[in-house]
């Protein structure tokens, strides 16, 4: 699968602040999409119960003013785009590919990631810094408490 530049979509502040989020589905509940084409034609598609809870945390992260990207699993990106998904720089990324972290193949020249690998080492370093944190904090409450 070639790469794809990696799009950002947010909403504006006037946008949130009209939007409503999601009611809780329940089971049974179905979700359709009602679409006005500018013509004035109106169109009504089923949105599939699998895909409306996407739907829903889609809308739910957009309403929270976060900025969302779709993308498949499978999708292959590119060490700039995994940079932007990590937040780290590219030189750091190609670092990890190098090191063995961040499994990857070569298309001609260019390395690709597939987004699952992407989302494995995210986890594994989200873990890490969640204990970096912690460890930060003992630190700083051994130092007040004890003056180490």
């Amino acid at each position: 699968m070639a790469s794809q530049l990696i799009h950002f979509a947010g909403l504006s502040d006037r946008d949130r602040k009209v939007a409503l989020p999601l009611p809780k589905l329940a089971e049974g509940d179905r979700l359709e999409l009602h679409v006005r084409h500018e013509g004035g034609e109106k169109q009504t598609h089923s949105i599939p119960p699998s895909a409306a809870a996407a739907v829903e945390t889609l809308l739910a992260h957009m309403l929270r003013g976060e900025r969302v990207a779709v993308l498949a699993e499978d999708q292959e990106l590119s060490p700039t785009e995994v940079s932007a998904i990590l937040g780290v720089s590219r030189p750091l990324v190609v670092l990890r590919m190098d090191r063995g972290d961040l499994p990857f193949r070569y298309v001609g020249k260019h390395r690709r990631a597939l987004l699952k690998d992407v989302l494995v080492l995210k986890a594994r370093l989200d873990t890490r810094q969640v204990a970096m944190d912690a460890l930060a904090e003992d630190t700083e409450d051994l130092i007040q408490t004890h003056g180490l």
